[in-house]
């Protein structure tokens, strides 16, 4: 079985098959390196490969196998982190060329710590937008993230490489970011599973910062069973995060019983195309949701979300947009400039708006367990396009292909993104949305589709030449 089989029966599939003697970590990683030799040069999801490290972790991880030693429940599982996440030796440049004389790293993240614990196998550093700030991962640096299933579109983003990575079959899990819809939008348009949890469930520590207030830590994977046993090996109380809540773990393993499920309309059908309201509608009719419902005020909530983004944004990076802005990605670096300037009353009012309808919005959870809407408004766009067609309204794509995920991601709120099939072919995914803390009733929503084969991550592609010949032209 080649290495792209196996990551297309995901995670828990390449440990068990591991622990029971089927291959050597030293060969999985060598033929994940090599599969990433080959073919990533179309798909531009690595920044750096950790080849020596990784080889390293495999024999030591085969020597302990060959001792009799018991093995951690994700031994030999090929992993990579977007590049804001410090990994021991590299420098975090999180996708700018103001950070690449940075030191290398002295540790890993907390959340690569907790997977490299867990027997899990770092492989490299992962493409995304400049600073976190965009949806597209057209990077100005690196260079475009290109979407596995067609070379010529966009991977999404800001997390694009994560989300590349495992859809291209390069490795079966990411670690990713989410701050208005970092996880989600990728994921939707490269056809993986995703999670964004709730905010707080994650250590940040370790990782290069864009919004306080808002940032969440995330995870891509093929199936629903592979993102839940990332989700579980990640959760720990981190005082060194001061948002990473004191909670107890609490496992995302199946439950039983009926769910409450309704379905999102208004804004969420109005900043849709037919292909993200269809993909609704069949996740909703798949759930049994008989019942469309309206979330108050969630234009309010996008448009707070943008003040605190780039009020944040802009103060986080002040210095630097002052000393290094030759260097700087042109169109984040002007909305940080702008986010700079905001009047502190406007960013003030922005918090109120977002804790008043936190508290609206809840209050649809009392009758409801999982509230669904579309994660991105189309399909992937291509590489280089400017705008989008959304209902019969002409938008920008780069600031737009997050305006179903800004209103969740401003509350806070657990979401599991499941990627589902289109007429076109291409993958689009729906929003599994929760209450705080409650992230296995969004969980086991995404079991019930892909049990239901509603649900789907597409097979990794074969790279056959002329599709990488359209990519690479485009």
């Amino acid at each position: 079985m080649t290495v792209q089989q196996r990551f297309a029966d995901g995670a828990l599939a390449i440990a068990r098959a591991y622990a029971d003697g089927a291959f050597s970590a030293r060969e999985l990683i060598e033929a994940t390196l090599a599969r990433i030799d080959r073919f990533d040069a179309h798909v531009n999801a690595f920044t750096t490969i950790t080849r020596e490290r990784a080889l390293a972790e495999a024999d030591a991880l085969d020597a302990r196998r060959a001792r009799g030693d018991a093995l951690p429940p994700l031994a030999g599982v090929p992993f990579a982190a977007k590049n804001l996440f410090d990994i021991e030796g590299l420098a975090t440049i999180a996708g700018s060329r103001v950070l690449a004389d940075a030191p290398p790293a002295a540790n890993d993240a907390a959340l690569v710590k907790r997977l490299a614990d867990q027997g899990a196998i770092v492989v490299g550093a992962l493409n995304m937008d400049e600073f976190a700030y965009g949806f597209t991962t057209e990077n100005h640096h690196a260079g475009p993230c290109r979407n596995p299933h067609d070379l010529a579109r966009s991977a999404g983003g800001s997390s694009g490489g994560s989300a590349a990575a495992v859809a291209a079959g390069f490795v079966p899990v990411t670690l990713g970011t989410d701050t208005n819809g970092s996880v989600r939008v990728p994921a939707s348009l490269c056809g993986v599973f995703g999670v964004k949890p709730t905010y707080g469930r994650l250590s940040r520590h370790g990782t290069y910062p864009f919004v306080a207030s808002l940032d969440h830590m995330g995870a891509f994977a093929r199936n629903v069973d592979d993102l839940v046993a990332v989700y579980d090996a990640l959760q720990f109380a981190d005082p060194r995060d001061p948002a990473c809540a004191q909670r107890m773990f609490e496992s995302a393993t199946a439950r039983h019983g009926a769910l409450r499920v309704a379905r999102l309309g208004g804004y969420f059908d109005e900043h849709a195309n037919d292909e993200a309201r269809d993909a609704s509608h069949a996740a909703a009719d798949a759930l049994g949701a008989t019942r469309t419902v309206e979330y108050p005020d969630a234009a309010a909530a996008r448009g707070a979300a943008f003040l605190i983004t780039a009020a944040e944004g802009g103060q986080l990076h002040m210095e630097s947009l002052r000393t290094r802005y030759d260097e700087r990605e042109p169109l984040s670096r002007d909305r940080l400039i702008a986010g700079a300037l905001l009047p502190a009353a406007w960013v003030v009012q922005a918090q109120r708006v977002r804790a008043a309808l936190r508290r609206r919005v809840l209050a649809l959870f009392e009758h409801y367990d999982v509230l669904i809407a579309p994660a991105t408004p189309m399909v992937a766009p291509h590489i280089g396009d400017e705008f989008m067609e959304i209902d019969g309204e002409r938008l920008a794509v780069r600031p737009n292909l997050g305006l179903l995920t800004q209103p969740v991601s401003c509350l806070g709120l657990p979401v599991v993104a499941a990627p589902m099939r289109t007429r076109s072919g291409l993958p689009i995914a729906v929003q599994l949305i929760a209450p705080p803390w409650r992230e296995d009733l969004a969980f086991e929503a995404a079991r019930r589709l892909e049990a239901a084969e509603v649900a789907h991550c597409p097979p990794p592609p074969s790279f056959d030449a002329a599709a990488m010949s359209q990519g690479a032209h485009a």
